[in-house]
């Protein structure tokens, strides 16, 4: 009987614990589950994913993002690697219904013996399930309020979702370190490669991470208690464990390390464009796909073409207070299509790109520019320039006296060959004929100068004045395309994380064929000159390659043109060359304007020019510029301009003539052609 009243008293005990339980749990739900979040949003969760830039070969350079993150769908995660996770965060995941009551109690029990002085862990009770409540929706505080209410919302979401979506959720949320976040982008972080390749021990390492992302001093050791659980869990056999143990982990320092340091240049200005153009939240969060231009072939040789000179100047000059900087950019001449681009001999020592912002002075690059305005006014290639000393010239209370590099003077000699060795004098003649006027507004109509160009003087005409690199290329390109004013094209179109095009469809990208010729202008697309102007003056580039001061940039068995220039004291040298499909400037100098010294000039850039196109069109047919209807050609003596069966001695080239222009008259005598003064011959 006594049993009984006993029993029955137990009984009641129980049973008001349970109701006192109940109770307790029904206010707590009260209190805190009325404002929590919204959890069904995470029906259709769309997490922030890296935006991905890719070469134009489709493989990978560079991904923007504040949060690294690739999403991977359950279907496509290894069942290792979330047996992994299981294991290290949450045994009971696929059975307990968001809360870990057994969890809890041993945490409880190993929690009391540690308080006690026991040398047991510290242990957590938070279910997988609770970790994603916390990660989507609460802080991260140390609170009993919150606590609560991951504890509350977990028990919706399971309630809502099914196992697989909550560990999908999870999986591509969790901060795994190094800015990576998700499975997906870990793997290409620490192993540069898709989760589907890792291996067995990569797979633990990834799910030692939620409890110190941070700490790789002890990857191996937490990698290693991954496996032993999974061992306990059944997931994997004693033998598979061990094998695994030991495997080496081959970590990468960072996703950064992945991206080919050559192409950090370009990946930065494609970067900062697209940053004005769609803004911060879309480049770095919605997971776009970048198709840019960049060909990885070209990129490699431009680099290395330009760091081989930079090197070899540098290690000569060991005692520079600064080392030597410059910057190449190769694209199509027809598109604008950048090929490759590098803006210094290294990014990761100065992120400033010499291809696309710095402004310098160009020097006589800017001199076809001034003999094209000739060209436009009558003046044929053979036209006679006086190439004798300047006397008394003023311009702003200075006096003028410019010499040629070699300080002779020639006395007459053809624009073509003026143009072709570059010869300062005539150039000056040149610019006081049609005046500065008209020679700088055909470096402004091409797009090299800026069109607003205020302070005209004869010495901008002479390439005083400051541009850079990727505008001078662009206005080179003009010459060669037909006239047409392009504009420089990084990428090639852009696709949303669902693979919608935005920005322009793939089929509206310009792809050139070598097959195709300059396209014919249009009534809304007027050329920026004539057509016959603009291959004389290819014509004559082509002849500062082959005899003038751009020898050293030529490419065996390929039709080359292009022009040199150096500033004064040679503090910076340039070259712009050019195939028919092919455009490439060089820019080299220091940033803070010195001189270079002596033996330098610019053959030093004209060099890397040639390496670079001997790569670029080491597979490629010989393709000669193509010639508008229109001129005819004769063989006349390149310095007298002459023709040849009157002046057969020296020199002779085909030169092409406009109708009503003919070569030169026979000259009577070498001394006498010497001493001629010609002007106003135009």
């Amino acid at each position: 009987m006594k049993f009984k009243k006993v029993f029955r008293l137990f009984s009641h005990f129980v049973f008001w614990c349970v109701v006192a339980a109940v109770g307790a749990v029904a206010a707590l739900f009260l209190i805190y589950g009325g404002n929590l979040p919204d959890y069904r949003k995470l029906a259709t969760y769309a997490p922030p994913v890296a935006t991905r830039l890719y070469a134009s070969d489709g493989s990978l350079l560079i991904e923007y993002a504040e949060e690294r993150r690739v999403f991977i769908d359950f279907d496509d995660i290894p069942t290792q690697l979330v047996n992994a996770f299981v294991a290290a965060e949450d045994q009971n995941f696929w059975t307990h219904p968001g809360i870990d009551i057994q969890g809890i109690l041993r945490a409880s029990i190993n929690n009391a013996m540690r308080a006690a002085g026991f040398n047991t862990a510290f242990t957590g009770a938070s279910t997988i399930t609770q970790q994603v409540a916390k990660n989507f929706f609460l802080t991260a505080d140390r609170t009993m309020s919150r606590k609560i209410k991951e504890a509350i919302l977990a028990l919706r979401l399971e309630r809502a979702f099914s196992k697989k979506h909550i560990m999908t959720l999870y999986l591509n949320q969790i901060f795994l370190g190094a800015r990576a976040y998700g499975i997906g982008s870990a793997a290409l972080m620490y192993f540069n490669k898709p989760v589907s390749k890792l291996t067995l021990s990569e797979c633990a390492f990834l799910a030692s991470l939620p409890k110190a992302p941070n700490d790789r001093a002890r990857a191996e050791e937490r990698r290693n208690y991954v496996l032993r659980r999974m061992v306990e869990e059944e997931y994997i056999t004693q033998a598979d464990a061990d094998a695994a143990m030991a495997e080496p982990l081959n970590i990468n320092s960072g996703f950064t390390a992945q991206m080919d340091g050559d192409s950090q240049y370009f990946a930065e200005d494609v970067r900062r464009r697209l940053l004005n153009q769609i803004g911060r939240e879309t480049l770095y969060n919605q997971g776009l796909y970048i198709k840019t231009t960049i060909v990885p072939e070209y990129q490699h040789a431009a680099s290395a073409a330009l760091n081989k000179a930079l090197d070899a100047y540098n290690e000569a000059h060991p005692d520079s207070p600064e080392k030597l900087q410059g910057a190449i950019i190769a694209m199509n001449p027809h598109t604008g299509r950048v090929l490759a681009m590098a803006g210094g001999r290294a990014f990761a020592d100065s992120s400033f790109n010499r291809a696309t912002q710095a402004f310098r002075q160009i020097g006589s690059t800017i001199k076809p520019f001034v003999y094209l305005a000739a060209l436009e006014r009558g003046a044929s290639p053979e036209s006679m320039i006086s190439d004798t000393p300047v006397v008394g010239w003023r311009e702003n209370n200075t006096q003028w006296k410019p010499e040629n590099y070699d300080k002779k003077f020639l006395g007459d000699v053809p624009l073509r060959m003026a143009l072709e060795t570059s010869r300062n004098v005539p150039s000056v003649r040149l610019v006081d004929q049609i005046g500065v006027e008209n020679a700088i507004e055909v470096a402004m109509r091409f797009g090299v100068y800026p069109e607003n160009m205020k302070n005209l003087n004869l010495s901008m005409a002479l390439g005083s004045g400051e541009t850079t690199l990727e505008k001078l290329v662009l206005g080179y390109s003009a010459f060669v395309n037909g006239g047409r004013k392009i504009k420089s094209q990084l990428v090639d179109y852009i696709e949303d994380r669902y693979g919608n095009v935005i920005g322009g469809a793939p089929q509206e990208i310009i792809e050139w064929s070598e097959a195709q010729e300059p396209s014919v202008a249009t009534d809304e697309s007027m050329p920026l000159s004539d057509l016959q102007s603009l291959y004389q003056i290819v014509s004559i580039l082509q002849g500062a390659v082959e005899r003038g001061t751009g020898r050293q940039a030529a490419v065996p068995g390929h039709t080359i043109a292009g022009k040199t220039g150096t500033t004064n004291d040679v503090k910076d040298v340039w070259f712009v060359g050019f195939s028919k499909d092919l455009i490439a400037g060089v820019y080299l100098g220091y940033d803070t304007p010195v001189p270079l010294g002596k033996g330098a000039g610019s053959h030093m850039a004209a060099r890397v020019f040639s390496d670079f196109m001997k790569v670029a069109l080491a597979n490629k047919k010989n393709q000669p510029f193509s010639v508008p209807d229109g001129l005819h050609f004769v063989r006349v003596n390149r310095r007298s301009g002459a023709a040849a069966a009157d002046d057969p001695t020296g020199t002779i080239i085909q030169e092409a003539f406009k109708v009503g222009q003919y070569p030169n008259p026979r000259p009577e005598n070498a001394q006498e052609h010497q001493n001629a003064v010609v002007g106003g011959v135009f």
